[in-house]
């Protein structure tokens, strides 16, 4: 099992319906199903994380939660229109190459409505955009907890091709 399991996650069409209100609705669910996962941590993949300070983000979450955001990926800037896809993924890989020993051995899944920002659909719990996280979101992210916890490994990650794309 890997000391932690991360979890990057968006907000738009993740904690809330995308164009809706920013109520933040889905949230306690995705955080029902962390708080059964002790090695879960959570990673800001949002595009709020470069409209708000993290603390103001972190500041969403459950206070029982709130120490298990480990942080916000960084933002890269594409310098053309094939650089978007899978640039969210390409953030996490950073990221992660910046907090974990070896990335191709890390425990990560994704939150997100946009399939496109993923490479790894494995990894991916894709949403609804105009529901938000919901039951059947919340049974594929215990799942891919689960298979963390159990050490299965997902299929590998190629980091350097992710970042090789300037």
């Amino acid at each position: 099992m890997a000391q932690y399991s991360y979890i990057f996650i968006d907000f738009d069409g993740v904690t809330h319906p995308w164009g809706e209100i920013e109520d933040f609705r889905s949230l306690p669910l995705i955080e029902a199903v962390v708080r059964e996962f002790d090695e879960a941590r959570i990673v800001i993949s949002s595009d709020w994380r470069m409209l708000f300070s993290l603390s103001k983000l972190v500041s969403r979450f459950s206070e029982d939660i709130r120490p298990r955001v480990a942080g916000a990926s960084p933002h890269l800037i594409p310098k053309r229109g094939p650089e978007l896809h899978g640039l969210r993924e390409r953030e996490a890989m950073l990221w992660l190459g910046q907090h974990v020993p070896d990335i191709t051995k890390a425990a990560w899944c994704a939150i997100d409505d946009a399939p496109g920002n993923w490479l790894s659909r494995s990894r991916l719990v894709l949403t609804d955009f105009k529901r938000g996280f919901a039951e059947e979101d919340a049974i594929v992210l215990r799942r891919l907890l689960a298979s963390f916890r159990e050490g299965a490994h997902l299929e590998a990650v190629q980091p350097r091709s992710l970042l090789n794309w300037a």
